[in-house]
């Protein structure tokens, strides 16, 4: 993409030229120790990660939610199975992840507090970059508080490009960015897109969701320079795919900008958890890969896997990068420790794909990842089968307008290494009156939301 590295180089130079170009100075903290403890398949400590609680007085204000009338002597503990969770590879609650995290706090508290320019950013926070550039195959790695400050500090850093380059005014509309956005991407890059169209750097075309012959068109109609097209990779809502192999075409053919963001298929696609474009065979197609540590990693966090000169620019202009404390230290250390236990303990990918293939054939319900949608329509409906399934002992939060479009609500299900197939089981038993046959509010509409 020499296009835009020129770009970026250039952008850079104006930065330097002004002073304003940052870097991170890492604070010397001791190595981790030794490699902690893997095994070889679940242990107790599993079913820590999806066995919950909630206290009767929450149980009877969610069961009444809807207007529903609530027996005081129902028969319930409040003991659930969690099905609505982001912890696809189980690894909260292992104890090389907790180990890690209250070594971490004895020896150094919660580290030094600050931005990650300031004081913040340690060796620690350095080593897990470099094994999430790794995991990526990028050059270079960003770490940043969220997943959502992630976005942001990307969508961001490519609007400064145009006000960079434009010297002193606002750029003309054909100096500015073109971005082109999934429908339904997710709601922090739909806020970093509506920033940059604010500040006059971009102009957004949203293509239907995941629909190539539209994004193709709007492409071969757009006479910008810069263009840029952004996209989830596994779509938190409805559990599907990108269409990477298109959109590899595409880029080929028209040169713009990849960037994806890669929170729910990190650490759970492909056969080292190098995510979806692992998955797709296309990583070397990937401009820029945003994720999370807060789901698959089961820790907390964000980061941003790119080139070194995109870092050197979105660490100087990625401003919810560069405003927000770092990550605490025991927090980074159990990220470090998660991403070794992913590595070692393979076979939780293993059973989380066949998990997915399990539930597929109990329900004959088409899924192509470990989040399951299933469409009930009216909130009314999500409201009485998610109070149907707490009944049953699961934990599924309906999920309603504003997260998705109206007459599109439905119960969000996600599938982790930590569940058993027992499980999996109890709950298609549970789900059966709302699964795709059994009623009719199965089709929506796919709405943009932006």
């Amino acid at each position: 993409m020499a296009q835009w590295d020129a770009l970026v180089d250039a952008a850079l130079a104006r930065l330097e030229a002004r002073s304003l170009l940052r870097a991170t100075r890492p604070i010397a903290l001791a190595p981790p120790p030794a490699a902690p403890e893997t095994f070889a398949g679940p242990g107790p400590w599993d079913r820590a990660a999806v066995e919950i609680r909630l206290d009767l007085g929450t149980l009877h204000k969610w069961l009444a939610e809807g207007g529903e009338t609530v027996e005081q002597e129902e028969n319930l503990d409040g003991n659930l199975i969690l099905f609505s969770g982001n912890d696809y590879m189980g690894l909260s609650s292992h104890p090389a992840v907790r180990e890690a995290a209250v070594k971490a706090a004895q020896e150094y508290g919660m580290g030094p507090r600050g931005s990650a320019l300031i004081c913040g950013y340690t060796t620690y926070h350095k080593l897990v970059e470099e094994s999430l550039a790794e995991l990526k195959k990028k050059e270079d790695c960003l770490l940043c508080p969220t997943g959502f400050s992630a976005n942001m500090a990307v969508m961001t850093a490519l609007g400064s490009i145009s006000s960079l380059l434009a010297v002193g005014r606002k750029p003309a509309e054909d100096e500015r960015i073109a971005i082109f956005s999934d429908a339904l991407n997710h709601a922090s890059i739909i806020d970093g897109i509506r920033l940059l169209e604010r500040q006059q750097e971009a102009l957004v075309f949203v293509y239907k969701h995941c629909d190539m012959f539209h994004l193709d068109f709007l492409l071969s109609s757009c006479s910008m320079v810069k263009k840029v097209v952004v996209t989830d990779s596994l779509f938190s809502m409805d559990g599907d795919f990108a269409p990477f192999p298109e959109l590899v075409k595409l880029r080929r053919k028209y040169g713009f900008l990849l960037v994806i963001d890669d929170a729910h298929g990190t650490l759970v696609c492909g056969e080292n958890g190098g995510g979806a474009a692992e998955l797709f065979d296309c990583e070397n197609d990937i401009d820029i890969s945003v994720g999370t540590l807060s789901k698959a990693a089961g820790c907390q966090g964000g980061f941003i896997a790119c080139s070194t000169r995109w870092k050197s620019l979105i660490q100087s202009r990625g401003r919810s990068f560069i405003f927000s404390t770092a990550l605490p230290v025991p927090v980074v250390a159990s990220v470090h420790a998660a991403l070794y236990v992913s590595r070692k303990e393979r076979w939780r990918r293993s059973v989380v794909w066949r998990h997915v293939q399990y539930f597929a054939s109990l329900t004959r319900v088409d899924i192509t990842s470990p989040i399951i949608s299933i469409v009930v329509g009216s909130e009314e409906a999500a409201l009485r089968a998610g109070r149907n399934l707490l009944r049953s002992g699961f934990h599924v939060t309906p999920i309603r307008p504003p997260t998705v479009p109206p007459n599109s609500c439905r119960l969000r299900i996600t599938l982790s290494a930590s569940h058993s197939s027992d499980d999996i089981k109890r709950l298609v038993d549970a789900l059966t009156p709302w699964l795709p046959d059994k009623h009719a509010e199965q089709s929506y509409a796919a709405v943009s939301k932006l």
